[in-house]
């Protein structure tokens, strides 16, 4: 949830709140790209009768562009399509749901995906059926199986998923929203405040769910030329993946009651390329236009990354382990004004020049994307912390983020290394980055529910039934109804 209620108007309407992006070389298949993108933040378990869904007044869509100029070259649209079996009761289901063609299942959806590239348009698939959300042992009592029926392919070969996951992004934001408290660091805080006996940070999202839609595509589908990209200082072998929902621009509520109708051209309301943008570096008053807008306008946002406000607030308050930068720029723990380590990561992607082993380069237009060169392949062993792992001695994963983004990556814990410095030496090789900087991170690296070692990766939903239960001797909400 990198990017969860991140904006006013985008708050107050969950069902297009894209919260998470992933683009990565499948481990298993690394002939194909998984591409994930998430909705609906913060779903609590148990939330019936009427259970989370994607909105069939809602166009979700991943955007790949392929010859570096942030503009959409392929684009996968879907729509949803709910069904009410029968209106007279307020169940969603009316026994065990067996099968996805079970009659006890009385609320389903079904959807269909549309990819448009330089070709036409084409609809892959029509129909599909969406799982059911994993409501507890006796409404879902095998639900691994419900998921895995779930997994359609598409006319082109890609597979597809869309449904509930169990949230894979583990982050402590009750600490994090309280001014940046780091509870493995809280001593060392300027800001008064309890220091309790912690030495880890505190799991926000164990027993949360979303709403996943997953792709697996072969790489020649999303090259420029078709081509198997094999050359990693190639820039053909480099897209960039950004999603979106949209909703159209006038809602009509009827007198009557019944769902509303909605006129007017699409809107964009949503988006999400790197994780975190809008929710850290982009201002209040910006946030709902940051949304509306597409990645090759985001120059208009540069002066947010070059004076990137988390990074002048990390001295203020962490004066001992951050010390502030007061002397003059290129001399050690001098000030790192402009942020251009971040303009880079973030908006133009790494140039082979920085890393010489690896380049994600996308040219010099600065847009949001996740930006994933096709040619690394994935390792067995991956490092949560990505390429900033260890820096600078490494050795660094280059199969992770900056280079796409892998479901277990630890953004947060990588965001604050950088935001404290730890990579600037590659902007401006005078600069010494505090000896703390290597060392942030908010006290999670994993979720609590293991990801799948197939697609679509993220975890089984948490069980409705066993939220909060393990108290009380229940397993664990995952354990139930298989991996």
């Amino acid at each position: 949830m990198t990017s969860h209620r991140e904006a006013p108007g985008i708050s107050t309407d969950p069902v297009a709140d894209n919260t998470d992006l992933y683009a990565f070389v499948s481990p298993d298949k690394s002939d194909t790209v998984t591409l994930i993108t998430n909705f609906i933040p913060l779903q609590l378990p148990p939330g019936g009768p009427n259970f989370f869904s994607f909105g069939d007044d809602v166009v979700y869509s991943i955007y790949i562009d392929n010859d570096a100029d942030a503009l959409a070259d392929i684009t996968y649209n879907f729509r949803f399509n709910t069904t009410v079996v029968n209106s007279s009761t307020f169940l969603y289901n009316l026994g065990p749901i067996g099968s996805l063609t079970d009659s006890n299942w009385n609320v389903r959806q079904t959807y269909t995906v549309t990819r448009i590239d330089k070709s036409g348009t084409h609809v892959l698939g029509s129909n599909l059926p969406s799982p059911p959300v994993n409501i507890g042992p006796r409404s879902t009592p095998n639900y691994t199986a419900l998921a895995n029926d779930a997994i359609n392919t598409l006319s082109d070969g890609s597979l597809v998923f869309a449904g509930q996951r169990g949230e894979g992004f583990a982050v402590d934001l009750g600490s994090i929203f309280d001014l940046l408290t780091l509870r493995p660091f809280q001593s060392l805080s300027s800001i008064p405040g309890p220091n309790m006996d912690f030495t880890q940070g505190v799991d926000t999202t164990v027993n949360i769910n979303v709403h996943s839609i997953a792709l697996q595509i072969s790489k020649r589908l999303l090259t420029s030329d078709g081509s198997n990209p094999t050359n990693v200082l190639d820039q053909k072998s480099v897209i960039g993946v950004w999603s979106a929902s949209s909703r159209q621009e006038v809602s009509v509520k009827h007198p009557q009651g019944g769902a509303p109708s909605h006129v007017g051209p699409w809107k964009q309301v949503s988006r999400l390329g790197n994780p975190l943008i809008n929710e850290i570096f982009i201002p209040l008053g910006q946030k709902d236009y940051w949304n509306s807008q597409q990645p090759h306008n985001d120059k208009q946002f540069l002066q947010y990354y070059l004076n990137f406000q988390v990074a002048a607030l990390m001295p203020v308050l962490y004066p001992t382990a951050l010390p502030a930068q007061t002397a003059t720029t290129g001399v050690p723990n001098g000030p790192m004004n402009p942020r251009s380590d971040l303009e880079a990561v973030l908006l133009t992607g790494l140039p082979a020049s920085v890393l010489t082993v690896f380049q994600n380069y996308t040219g010099p237009t600065v847009a949001d994307m996740l930006r994933l060169n096709m040619a690394v392949a994935p390792t067995s062993t991956p490092n949560r912390l990505g390429i900033v792992n260890n820096f600078p001695t490494g050795p660094p994963d280059i199969a992770g983020f900056p280079n796409g983004r892998r479901p277990q990556d630890d953004v947060i814990d990588i965001y604050l290394q950088v935001g404290a410095g730890l990579i600037y030496p590659l902007i401006n090789s005078k600069f010494t980055p505090p000896a703390a900087a290597g060392l942030l991170g908010d006290g999670v690296n994993e979720p609590a529910a293991p990801f799948l070692t197939s697609f679509p990766y993220l975890p089984t939903p948490f069980s409705g039934y066993f939220y909060n239960a393990q108290s009380n001797g229940a397993p664990e909400p995952y354990a139930v109804g298989g991996t």
